[in-house]
Order: structure tokens, then sequence, then C-alpha cells
């Protein structure tokens, strides 16, 4: 009998979701006399560990030839699990960074993204029984600057007084993260939509071409 062996990009993914926990729980301390600033920094140290495994699980599994179907699902709830997190406390008065809290409509467009495409990706499912999920490079971008701007928010408060101009260079790029947002639903849109009128097609072949579909011979 074979055994079902776990590839270790997967385990990074996983592991990425699981210290989701300890980040949360340490952004909800992040205000708290008795723990600040260290909580800021833990979270801030456990979300960096998140985000280099981020690109280090998807390098191994096309180094390694691994890439797997459980991989591409888990790899991009990871990114949306962690973002969704991190956007909702940065943006909440109680755990927000001092003087950054992040706006509410930036929360609103980039979990509304991640909701969108989700649902995009069960739409696709439910018509078409298959997995599609090809990442564009749109969508890849959108996540390393989300990604790049919590970091910038956490650090804010250490940066900020050396350099008074990087508050602005915060707020430039929570910003930035919408437009690629709004970017990537646009892109994402176009290429759903072709490859469902693509499935469509297909099928309409399929159908003209079964023998139930072939024309009387004269």
């Amino acid at each position: 009998m074979t055994k079902l062996r776990m590839s270790w990009p997967n385990r990074i993914t996983i592991g990425r979701i699981l210290l989701i926990v300890p980040f949360v729980i340490a952004m909800l301390h992040i205000n708290d006399p008795r723990y600040s600033p260290w909580s800021r920094y833990t979270a801030l140290i456990i979300f960096l560990v998140m985000a280099i495994s981020d690109g280090l699980d998807g390098w191994m599994a096309r180094r390694n030839d691994c890439i797997t179907r459980l991989g591409t699902f888990l790899d991009p709830l990871a990114d949306k699990l962690l973002i969704t997190c991190a956007c909702l406390l940065l943006a909440a008065e109680k755990t927000s960074v001092a003087g950054m809290k992040l706006p509410d409509a930036v929360v609103v467009i980039i979990i509304g993204k991640d909701l969108y495409t989700t649902l995009g990706f069960l739409i696709i499912f439910l018509v078409t029984s298959e997995m599609k999920i090809v990442p564009a490079a749109a969508g890849k971008w959108s996540t390393t600057l989300q990604l790049a701007m919590v970091v910038a928010t956490l650090l804010s408060p250490d940066i900020t007084p050396l350099f008074g101009y990087y508050s602005y260079l915060v707020q430039g790029i929570w910003w930035a993260t919408v437009v690629m947002a709004i970017l990537t639903i646009v892109i994402y849109t176009r290429n759903g939509t072709r490859y469902l009128n693509e499935y469509e097609q297909r099928m309409k072949n399929h159908t003209l071409g079964s023998p139930d579909n072939t024309p009387p011979s004269k």
C-alpha cells in the first residue's frame, strides 16, 4: 500500500496558515501599554516569516516540479486569510498603528477584490466542474503590494520619527495597492469571461459532433 506523502511546499503553506493565529494574538495587544511595542514587533516578525514563506513554497514547488492541485488551492487561500486578518486589524481602532489607521476604503476594496475573485472561481467551478486557478501577473503584484503595505504600516512608528516623509510613502503604498486591486479585478473578470466563453464553445462543438446529431445520409 502506497503511503500518501505531503510535499514540503504544501507543508510550508499550511504552516503559514497556522501562523495567522499568533499574528492575530500579537496584533490584539499592539496598543496595550503592558506589551507595546513588543507585540507590534512580534506581529511584524511573524508577518515577515509568512511573507517570505509565500515566495519560498512557490519556488520550491517549481524547482522540484511538485506543483499539486492542493497547493494551487491552498496558496491563494493562505494569502487571502492573512491579508484579510491584517487589513481588518490595521483598520480597527483598538488594533491599528498609532497615527496610521488603515482607511476603511482601502480595506473594503482589498477584501472585496479577494471575495470577488473567490466568487468568480466558484462560479467557474460550478459551471465547468473544472478547477481553474491561473494566477495573473497583476494578481501576484497585488499580493506583493498588500504584503508591503502591512509591513510598511507596522514599521511606521519606528521610521516616521527619523524620516518625516515616511508617512506619505506609506499612504502612497495604500492607494497603489487599491489601484492594483482594481486592475486585478478587471483582468480576472476578462480572463474568467473568456474561459467561460471558450468552455461554452467547446460544449457546443462537442454536442454538434456527437453521433446523435449526425445528419442522416441520403
